[in-house]
């Protein structure tokens, strides 16, 4: 039997071994990971323009009376159609008919004066020439006919005011169109300037969209848009940027952007949401599958193949936009590098890599 002793020493050589082991498995390298990669180029990218917005008039004006009053009448219906000249609201005119009949009686008085100082005048220019007048009666004719001339003049002038004053009362469409928006109902009592109503003139249609600043930089001048209503794609129409925002949104930080559409459908309503469509060349562009994408740092990242020591580096990099199937890259790649696309999530720096499809 064996002897303590014995057993001892055979556990000791049996520890010794397994040690042995462990250390000649430590000393094996692990195997190069297997990953995907493609290699970087540039080639020319559209650039996709894709916003929703609604339909406006390319032409919309406030209707607002000149004056303050008591509003007698608002014949403006939402949604109604109205011709140029069309009567649309009234204020109670009493006060101005008042004052215009004032400086119709000033105007009359004033004439008659005109009329006594005229006659004054001829009588002593007669008799000036006959010796039968001294020069100063005679010059103070003259003067007392022009004090009359400009007395009637001011009250023609007062009549005048008197009778937009009246017509101030009233307040009419100066072109054909749609009412968008009301304003106040009889009996309010309105300021000079009040909105009374809002119309849409027919003379155009615009596509309006909220951009971000990136994209009003990128996009040409005159860029043509295709516009289509969300609620019916065959619906749609061509249209070009008109006009474009000084300044953003200071809410959205958005610039917005009007499109001009050239024979718009009926369908395209005022208000209709639309979406608008663009393409616009970017230049060469840097594009990887979306597989390739990581992060470091909080960043977007990729992993960077060395292809002399097959070990990989990780890289940030700037995105300029993405989907679900590739990466458009503004920054930090140059054509001919190669990147991982597949296996990124498992990588190390320094850590060395099998390409699949290549010699093990």
């Amino acid at each position: 039997m064996p002897t303590l002793r014995t057993m001892a020493i055979a556990g000791a050589m049996s520890l010794l071994l397994a040690a042995c082991e462990r250390e000649a498995a430590s000393d094996v390298a692990p195997a190069p990971r297997p990953v995907r990669t493609t290699t970087i180029g540039k080639r020319e990218s559209p650039m996709p323009f894709v916003f929703t917005g609604h339909i406006e008039a390319e032409d919309e004006i406030s209707v607002a009376f000149r004056i303050s009053g008591r509003l007698l009448a608002n014949n403006t219906r939402l949604g109604e159609r109205v011709e140029a000249g069309q009567l649309l609201a009234q204020l109670e005119s009493q006060n101005e008919v008042n004052a215009l009949r004032q400086a119709q009686a000033a105007l009359a008085a004033a004439q008659g004066q005109l009329t006594q100082a005229r006659n004054h005048f001829e009588r002593q220019q007669t008799l000036l020439a006959q010796g039968w007048t001294t020069r100063a009666n005679f010059e103070a004719a003259t003067q007392a006919q022009q004090t009359a001339q400009s007395q009637v003049d001011a009250a023609e002038a007062q009549l005048s005011a008197a009778h937009d004053q009246v017509n101030f009362t009233e307040v009419r469409a100066d072109a054909p169109g749609k009412i968008i928006e009301t304003g106040p109902a009889a009996g309010e009592v309105i300021q000079a300037g009040q909105t009374i109503a809002r119309i849409a003139r027919q003379d155009g249609r615009d596509a309006v969209f909220e951009v971000p600043a990136q994209l009003v930089r990128a996009a040409p001048a005159n860029l043509q848009v295709t516009v289509t209503l969300t609620d019916d794609p065959a619906v749609t129409a061509q249209g070009r940027i008109r006009q474009v925002a000084a300044q953003a949104n200071p809410v959205t930080r958005t610039f917005e952007v009007r499109v001009g559409l050239g024979d718009p459908p009926a369908a395209m309503r005022l208000g209709a949401t639309v979406i608008g469509r663009a393409e616009a060349s970017a230049g060469p562009m840097i594009d990887i599958p979306a597989t390739a994408l990581t992060r470091m740092n909080q960043q977007p990242a990729v992993w960077i193949l060395d292809p002399l020591s097959k070990t990989v580096s990780i890289r940030n990099v700037d995105v300029l936009r993405f989907d679900q199937a590739q990466v458009i890259i503004s920054q930090g790649l140059d054509a001919g590098e190669i990147v991982v696309t597949a296996g990124v999530q498992a990588l190390h720096p320094g850590q060395k890599v099998r390409v699949l499809g290549s010699e093990p």
